[in-house]
């Protein structure tokens, strides 16, 4: 897995490339925490994001959480085979997908 973050004053863009499993899901969770601060504006960019796991869900799922309170998330460039997990774990309906 690769992260690419892209920080425009208060939007925060992280692009994950590859697989968001149990073994990179707690890499992606570490980067988050470590530049979340101050961010009123996280996108999830998710054009080559090719799988992602309960551990992966686990990750957007607190993040989400913290971005309730200070600012908006969403996850954008979603293919079909993570929509189809979002739909079937209920998260298209917990977070904001474009």
């Amino acid at each position: 897995m690769e992260i690419k973050k892209e920080r425009n004053e208060n939007v925060l863009t992280i692009k994950v490339v590859g697989r968001l499993d149990t073994t990179t899901a707690p890499e992606l969770e570490e980067s988050v925490k470590e530049s979340i601060e101050g961010v009123e504006e996280l996108i999830f960019d998710f054009e080559e994001l090719e799988y992602i796991s309960s551990a992966g869900l686990r990750v957007l799922l607190s993040t989400q959480k913290v971005m309730n309170k200070q600012g908006s998330m969403k996850v954008i460039h979603v293919n079909e085979v993570i929509m189809e997990i979002f739909e079937v774990t209920g998260f298209s309906d917990i977070l904001t997908v474009e």
